[in-house]
């Protein structure tokens, strides 16, 4: 009998188990600890130190285009009644007749656009302090009529929609600055991107009723002064200041209707046009 030499058959290798990390959300942290709110959302939308850095370099640019900005924002705010009747009876869910049609020279609207102003200014201020992501959140609050002597009610819609109209002409008008490197614009652009949308979500937490059932019923809200977090001066006198508007030829081409007076110069001379 002839002996055969016996072979094993191969086994098939057993595909690679491949491990991913999966970060753990205490869903409780997100509606009550509002700095673990903060770094999940800088997490997933990788807001990190190239944000931070972007955000200072280029604030100046910014700052050039607020004054200009909030003229823009008032001038659409004005030309709808349900946001227009915000600034007569403090609330846009009233519907009775309203005394009085503001425009954009009216006592009221002068001063809502110093605090415009002087918002605009402090998200060009350092986002890595928790500071700066409270003073966030308080403006989100004081939408809902809490932490104000005087309570005004703005309903999200609106929020959500002026958010957006700021995001889009800080965007377009810095895309246009002829001078800047496109790196910069970009990264400019992103990171101002990511603040406004944390900036929207904490006008939406206190609009929706997600995590409610966290929510103690007797928390207690402290009634401050416009400007100021816990006792604390947060927006400077040369924010709060009322400059009159800035006008100016606009050096950019492209740029939509509406944002013909933005002018953003940096530290070079301006080349004279050919």
């Amino acid at each position: 009998m002839t002996s055969e030499t016996f072979t094993a058959p191969k086994l098939a290798a057993k595909p690679a188990v491949r491990t991913r990390h999966i970060s753990h959300i205490d869903r409780e942290d997100l509606y009550t600890n509002l700095e673990a709110r903060i770094k999940y959302l800088h997490s997933f939308l990788d807001f990190n130190s190239t944000d931070i850095d972007a955000l200072i370099t280029g604030s100046k640019y910014v700052k050039a285009l607020i004054p200009a900005v909030v003229n823009i924002v008032y001038k659409k705010l004005l030309s709808y009644d349900i946001t227009a009747r915000a600034f007569t009876t403090r609330s846009t869910s009233f519907e009775g007749p309203l005394d009085e049609q503001p425009d954009e020279n009216s006592p009221q609207i002068l001063h809502r656009k110093m605090f415009l102003r002087a918002y605009l200014n402090k998200l060009c201020t350092d986002p890595s302090k928790m500071e700066f992501w409270e003073y966030l959140d308080k403006v989100g609050m004081m939408h809902v009529g809490l932490g104000r002597a005087h309570p005004l009610h703005v309903e999200y819609i609106h929020l959500g929609a002026c958010l957006s109209f700021i995001q889009d002409i800080l965007t377009e008008a810095i895309l246009c600055h002829p001078r800047l490197h496109m790196q910069r614009k970009v990264a400019l652009v992103k990171a101002i991107g990511k603040v406004i949308w944390i900036q929207n979500d904490l006008m939406a937490k206190w609009h929706v009723r997600d995590g409610a059932e966290y929510v103690k019923d007797n928390a207690e809200v402290v009634v401050e002064k416009e400007g100021y977090l816990h006792g604390k001066k947060i927006l400077d006198d040369d924010e709060l200041a009322d400059l009159p508007p800035t006008t100016g030829v606009c050096p950019f081409t492209g740029v939509s209707n509406g944002i013909e007076s933005l002018k953003v110069t940096d530290d070079k001379p301006a080349t004279p046009a050919s």
